[in-house]
């Protein structure tokens, strides 16, 4: 089965800073993301979900209630159920330190306009639904508004099959319209771990079956021999999560990893160097 190849433009290997540079700056802030930008990291991964009002809000949690001060956490809400209006004001940096105060959820929109093309970045799509799904198809209308912007610069990935599938869909309709006709293809990773949190059907990486995705994002807990060889008969490069530290990144690159997410992408330069 043809694959869509994984940032072929882009030097291996591939490193991602872990919603932003997130040990030196509150995470999936613009705050983080410009401090990967001046280390030189490559890459950035970064999480959505969509508020009520249909806007892609860059956030990695259910709630604000981690983030955010117990007076200016959106009430406990989901993102979901607030709008980015609402969103706009909720203090995300101060957990990290109190110069980050400042720091506000930025919109997927802003990170990619400000980042790409020149960085490549990992959109991970944060939904529990298996149908009636908005994220998807508003993702893949909003990818399409930012054109070659974000042409071979961005890949879009998730613990959520059906989620995955679904953008891929829209994807591809949009492509085949007369106006998107050039738009390049978005290469999609399952994501996996053996946590309760994951349904245990797709703590192994099976979800690939369902949402038909180009790459793997495996734990690099689960980056074994014998699964690393069977995804490569797959045609399937695999990126493995979350990866701190510089011995174990080599290890998981000589393994067959095209590339590594990682919370301190300063200490990896010299894979990328």
């Amino acid at each position: 089965m043809a694959r869509t190849p994984l940032l072929p433009d882009r030097r291996r290997p591939l490193v991602f800073a872990h919603r932003g540079y997130s040990s030196q700056a509150p995470e999936n802030t613009m705050a983080a993301f410009r401090k990967a930008r001046e280390t030189g990291s490559p890459g950035i991964e970064l999480d959505i979900h969509v508020t009520a009002d249909g806007k892609l809000v860059v956030v990695h949690d259910d709630t604000f209630i981690r983030t955010a001060p117990p007076d200016n956490n959106g009430g406990g809400k989901k993102p979901e159920e607030l709008s980015y209006n609402e969103i706009k004001h909720i203090d995300v940096g101060s957990f990290f330190g109190p110069r980050w105060s400042a720091e506000r959820p930025p919109l997927l929109e802003e990170v990619l306009e400000e980042l790409c093309p020149a960085m490549y970045v990992d959109i991970e799509l944060k939904s529990r639904k298996t149908k009636d799904d908005s994220l998807p198809l508003l993702l893949a209308e909003k990818l399409k508004t930012l054109g070659e912007k974000i042409s071979r610069a961005v890949t879009v990935s998730s613990f959520n099959p059906f989620c995955l599938k679904s953008f891929k869909r829209f994807w591809n309709g949009i492509r085949e319209t007369g106006s998107s006709a050039g738009l390049a293809d978005i290469p999609t990773a399952i994501i996996w771990c053996a946590d309760t949190e994951v349904p245990w059907l797709l703590r192994h990486g099976s979800g690939r079956f369902i949402s038909g995705c180009d790459y793997l994002k495996p734990i690099h807990k689960q980056v074994r021999p014998l699964s690393m060889f069977r995804f490569s008969l797959e045609n399937r490069p695999v990126v493995s999560w979350t990866v701190d530290d510089c011995r174990l990144a080599e290890k998981c690159i000589q393994s067959g990893c095209e590339g590594i997410i990682t919370n301190r992408p300063g200490d990896m330069v010299p894979l990328w160097k």
